[in-house]
């Protein structure tokens, strides 16, 4: 399961990575404010969502043992990231947001909790 996870989160930051090359997707990220490419803004803002995700692929890598073997708290820290994350994508005002957005956070986040539970 954690591969699958992993796999996801890999998709999640190849549509970050397209975002910061200018990818006209504004629509379906940051609250859907924008229409077509970001802005230098909202590249930074995906720059950093690239860095969390990566964090949390390692945070939930180290739950099932694997390196890079983190504290068990930084695994609690991932729930809650990807917890909160879901919820903004449930109540963002972008309906293309929450189409796209809310059922990929809503399973990964249930992936998640699987991993951490089991």
């Amino acid at each position: 399961m954690i591969y699958l996870i992993c796999l996801m989160i890999v998709g999640i930051i190849g549509f970050q990575v397209a975002l910061i090359a200018g990818a006209p997707w504004g629509r379906l990220t940051q609250g859907g404010q924008v229409d077509g490419p970001l802005p230098l803004a909202g590249r930074i803002i995906a720059a950093v969502s690239i860095l969390l995700l990566g964090a949390i692929a390692l945070a939930l890598l180290s739950a099932e043992g694997h390196w890079p073997h983190w504290p068990r708290w930084t695994t609690w820290a991932a729930v809650a990231v990807i917890g909160i994350s879901t919820i903004l994508n449930w109540i963002t005002p972008s309906s293309a947001e929450r189409r796209l957005w809310g059922p990929i956070m809503t399973v990964l986040l249930c992936l998640t909790l699987a991993v951490v539970w089991a």
